[in-house]
C-alpha cells in the first residue's frame, strides 16, 4: 500500500483542485484526515484477520456516505445545510471524493490491492498494466484481459491467503512476537515524493489565491 504521507498529499491536492471558495485551514484539515482514514484499518487487523486494506477500503463507504449526503442536501429542510450552510455541504461532497480517489483508489491501481467489496467478498483486487502506442503493434494495453471468453481481473488471494504487512501489524496474524520488525515507509518511490511536494506548495500557493478572491 502506498505510505500513509503520500495518500495524504493526494488527499489535500484534491482539496486544493475541488474545495473552492470553501478553501481554507478547517477544510483542508479535514480533507487529510478523510484521506488518511482508510488506512486506520491496519489497526483493525490486530482484531481482525486480513483487515488491512480491506474493512476500510471498501467502496460501500463511499457509496453509502454519497447515498446519505444526496439524500439530506435535496431534501428542503436539509440537516447539513442548515448546520453548515454552503461550506459544509461543499467541504462533505469533497471528503467523499477524497476518500474514494485518495483513500481507496491508490490501493486499488498499485500491486499492494485493496478489498474493494468487502464484506460481500474478501478477495484483494488491483489494476496493474500498461497502455502504449507502438508503431508495429499499435495500441498495447495489459489492464484488461479476456480468457476463455471472461474478462479476467487481477487478483492478489483473500484476506484469509494473504497479509498486507504494515508497521502496525507486520506479521500474519492478529498478534505479533516482541521481536517483529516494524518498518514506517516514508516514501517508496521517487514519484511519490514529487507528489508530496506538489501538495506542500500547492497549499500556500492557494491560500495566496484565496486571499485575493476575497
Amino acid at each position: 500500500m502506498p505510505p500513509t504521507l503520500v495518500t495524504v498529499a493526494v488527499g489535500v491536492l484534491l482539496g486544493v483542485a475541488l474545495l473552492g471558495p470553501a478553501f481554507d485551514r478547517r477544510s483542508l484539515a479535514v480533507v487529510a484526515l478523510v484521506a488518511a482514514l482508510p488506512d486506520l484499518d491496519a489497526l483493525l487487523s490486530l482484531w481482525i484477520r486480513g483487515a488491512t486494506n480491506a474493512a476500510l477500503h471498501t467502496v460501500f463507504i463511499p457509496a453509502a456516505a454519497a447515498a446519505v449526503l444526496y439524500w439530506d442536501t435535496r431534501r428542503e429542510r436539509s440537516w447539513l445545510r442548515a448546520r453548515y450552510g454552503w461550506y459544509g455541504v461543499r467541504v462533505a461532497w469533497v471528503a467523499v471524493a477524497v476518500y474514494a480517489v485518495a483513500g481507496i483508489g491508490l490501493d486499488l491501481f498499485n500491486v499492494s490491492s485493496a478489498a474493494v467489496v468487502y464484506p460481500a467478498s474478501d478477495r484483494y483486487f488491483s489494476i496493474v498494466g500498461k497502455l502504449v502506442l507502438s508503431t508495429q503493434d499499435g495500441v498495447v494495453q495489459s489492464y484488461v484481459a479476456f480468457g476463455d471468453g471472461w474478462l479476467e481481473h487481477l487478483t492478489r488471494g483473500t484476506t484469509d491467503t494473504r497479509h498486507v504487512e504494515t508497521w502496525v501489524n507486520p506479521t500474519p496474524g492478529t498478534s505479533n512476537p516482541p521481536d517483529a520488525a516494524r518498518t514506517i515507509r516514508l516514501f517508496d518511490a521517487g514519484w511519490q515524493v514529487v507528489v508530496v511536494a506538489t501538495a506542500v506548495a500547492a497549499v500556500p500557493a492557494r491560500a495566496v489565491v484565496a486571499r485575493r478572491d476575497r
